[in-house]
């Protein structure tokens, strides 16, 4: 139980890899908010969780929007009186295909799930962390801002930034 008493946020938590981050966390002992965008999908892992003896809640945040989270970490607090781990795990993508063939709501899209929504959840839980005498931020990212994969030229790029913010943030 290396995590009992602790309280975690997983976005993305509805499905993958937040999926089992969200399921470890609570069998190792950590009260769960598993915060997704897809409602059936994170109701389900949070009800999954209860089932086996967990604690966890769902909260729908879509993760590139600021009031969402803010709120998110509210619900958080609300439920479990406080936040001691925020996972910035959702993540988005486009098909494989040329660069020049991306459009440009898609591109905005992967940049803020994959990129602007580590900025709004430290935004929201740096305070929370700081009045409570710490805190932890855990960011995914993906080999793919490391190594370029062909035809994700901007999910490439997206986690490559990913990877830049977590360092210049730590």
């Amino acid at each position: 139980m290396r995590l009992k008493d602790k309280v975690a946020i997983v976005t993305g938590g509805g499905s993958g890899f937040g999926e089992g981050i969200a399921r470890r966390f609570a069998a190792e002992g950590a009260r769960v908010a598993v915060a997704d965008i897809a409602a059936g999908n994170g109701a389900r892992v949070a009800g999954a969780i209860g089932d086996a003896g967990g604690d966890a809640i769902f909260v729908r945040a879509d993760v590139a929007r600021a009031a969402d989270v803010g709120a998110m970490v509210q619900a958080t607090r609300d439920r479990f009186g406080r936040v001691d781990i925020m996972v910035n795990n959702a993540g988005y993508t486009h098909r494989n295909q040329s660069m020049l063939s991306v459009e440009e709501e898609a591109f905005d899209r992967i940049f803020a799930v994959n990129v602007k929504a580590i900025f709004l959840a430290a935004r929201a839980v740096v305070p929370v962390f700081r009045r409570q005498g710490g805190g932890v931020i855990l960011n995914t990212a993906s080999t793919a801002g490391l190594r370029p994969r062909p035809g994700l030229t901007v999910y490439n790029a997206s986690k490559g930034a990913a990877i830049m913010m977590t360092k210049s943030m730590a």
